[in-house]
Order: C-alpha cells, then structure tokens, then sequence
C-alpha cells in the first residue's frame, strides 16, 4: 500500500511507510475526534487539496487504518480499531511538539478538531481526579467547545454556541493562541486575565485556575 518504501525492516520504518506521508496523520488525529463526512474532513484541514485527501484516505483505508461507512444515505469515514492503536502515538507526538510551538504565524488557525485533540493531550486526569466536576464552555477562535471533565473523565463536544450566561456551564472563556501560555505554566489565571490572554465570560475568574491545574503540558 506504502505510497514511498524505504527499504529497511522495521517497525518504524513500517508505520512512516503507512501513516507518515503528509497529512495522513491529522487525518488520523481529526477522525480520533469522531468520523467525518468527506467534506468535513476537507472543512477541517482547510490547506489540503482535494486530490490529496482523496489519495490519502485510499491509502489509508487500503492499511486498514479507517474505513468507509454508510450512515443515513451519506458515506463517513472512522478509524478502526487498528487505526485507533494510533492515539496514543497522536497525544504523544502532539506534547512533544507542543514545546516547539512558538508563537502562532498569522496565517495558521485552530480547528475545533485540533483544540479537542490538544485538550486531550494535556488533560490530566490524575489531577482531575481530585477536583469536582466542572463545565467549561470555551471559544478558541471558531472553535466553540463544551468540555465536561468530571474526575479522570474528560468529554470535549462540539458547541454552536457558546453558552456565556447559560448555567449548564460553571465557566465560560474565550481565548486566543495565547492560551498556549496557560497551558505551559507560563502565565497563571490571574496574569492570563489581566493580559488579556483568556476573558471570563461567565461564572467565577478562580475556576480559571481549576482550569490551568487540569489541562498543563510543559513546554
């Protein structure tokens, strides 16, 4: 199936000739979020041209990686299970760049899909375990998401609308690239607020902190 072979036996080099051509992986990282609809998936990695994506979910279909499924009279594409062995390769890759980010170039934009997967990455569920439950409702640019952690549970959706005033949330925030400093410990809730990095929408600024101990990745 390999679209390039290096010619070595090995596992690595196996993996790279499966998954390692340009944007097999963040389809991979986009489909651990949930299946996607073709044009979802193109909606989500908005630099991919169309034959690209096309050859890609071939190849990587013909691995056994994702599969085509109808659904309502629509085609979707989900990972399978061997496809979904990958996800901890995925959190793994995604904190180890992490420390190589920098700061963002203007023309580079946050997905929801990308933000759910950063998320999981620096979800702490031992931390979380000794927190109470918490709803956040939290704006990343377009990305509107509902994250619920609730002990070591973490659940990140997908919202139309942010829910600002809406008591289903405890907290509501929006925040830019920025947030990547929270993230890392760069800055803590109360400097984060006063930079103008994160604005609390709803609910009380101290949860912000519950926050930053929840999601950390080191950079």
């Amino acid at each position: 199936m390999a679209a390039r072979e290096y010619g070595q036996y090995c596992g690595v080099t196996r993996a790279l000739e499966l998954v390692g051509e340009r944007w097999a992986l963040l389809i991979v990282r986009d489909l651990l979020v949930g299946p996607r609809r073709y044009g979802e998936l193109a909606a989500g990695l908005p630099r991919i041209p169309t034959n690209v994506l096309a050859t890609r979910l071939k190849e990587l279909q013909a691995a056994g990686i994702i599969r085509r499924a109808p659904r309502s009279r629509i085609i979707i594409y989900e990972l399978t299970d061997y496809g979904r062995e990958l996800e901890p390769v995925v959190l793994a890759l995604g904190a180890w760049g992490f420390k190589a980010m920098g700061d963002p170039r203007d023309e580079q934009v946050v997905t929801p899909d990308s933000m759910t997967m950063a998320l999981r990455t620096a979800f702490r569920p031992h931390v979380a375990a000794g927190l109470p439950a918490t709803a956040y409702g939290t704006r990343f640019g377009d990305a509107r998401l509902l994250v619920r952690v609730d002990g070591p549970t973490l659940d990140v959706a997908r919202a139309d609308d942010l829910p600002g005033s809406d008591e289903t949330v405890d907290l509501a925030f929006s925040a830019g690239p920025g947030i990547r400093r929270l993230i890392a410990g760069e800055l803590d809730a109360r400097q984060a607020v006063a930079s103008g990095v994160v604005e609390v929408l709803h609910g009380p600024d101290t949860l912000l902190d519950r926050f930053a101990s929840t999601f950390h990745l080191a950079a």
